[in-house]
C-alpha cells in the first residue's frame, strides 16, 4: 500500500464532520485573498519584488492571484483537495518566510499569523483530504 492509499484510508475514517467547516472556511480564504490581490495587482508585485524577488518574476503574480482563486475554489468543493493543497503550500511557505518575515513579525500591518495558521490548515487537510462532504468522497464512492 502506497503512502497516499495510506493517507487516504486513514483520513477516511478520522475525519471529522467540523473538519469540513474548516476546509471550506480555509478555501474562502483563499479565494478572498485571490480577489483582494486581482484589486490590487500592483501591490502584490510590489511586495513580491521587496520580499527578496527580483523583477523577473513578474509573472509569479499573476501565478499566485489564479492558483488562489482556482486552489480555493477547489478546497471548498472538495475536488482534488489534495493537489489543491499542495498547490497552495508553496505560496504560503514564500509568504511566511520571504515576505512577512523580511517586512517584520510584528508590524501593524503584517499578515505573518494569518499565513502561518493557513500554512498550517493547509498540512492538515493535505493530510485528510476532502472528508465526507466533498466531490473527492462523491466521485471515489461512485466508482
Amino acid at each position: 500500500m502506497s503512502i497516499l492509499q495510506r493517507m487516504e484510508s486513514w483520513g477516511a475514517t478520522h475525519h471529522p464532520k467540523w473538519l469540513v467547516v474548516l476546509r471550506v472556511v480555509l478555501g474562502i480564504c483563499l479565494f478572498i485573498k485571490g480577489i483582494s490581490f486581482i484589486s490590487d495587482t500592483a501591490q502584490l508585485e510590489f511586495v513580491l519584488a521587496e520580499g527578496r524577488f527580483t523583477q523577473s518574476f513578474h509573472w509569479l503574480s499573476y501565478v499566485i492571484i489564479w492558483l488562489h482563486l482556482f486552489g480555493g475554489f477547489m478546497i471548498i468543493i472538495g475536488l482534488f483537495t489534495r493537489l489543491a493543497v499542495a498547490l497552495q503550500i508553496p505560496i504560503l511557505l514564500g509568504a511566511v518566510f520571504f515576505i512577512n518575515i523580511s517586512g517584520g513579525v510584528f508590524a501593524s500591518s503584517s499578515e505573518f499569523w494569518l499565513s502561518i495558521l493557513i500554512l498550517l490548515l493547509l498540512i492538515v487537510f493535505f493530510i485528510e483530504g476532502g472528508g465526507p462532504l466533498s466531490l473527492d468522497h462523491y466521485f471515489r464512492k461512485r466508482a
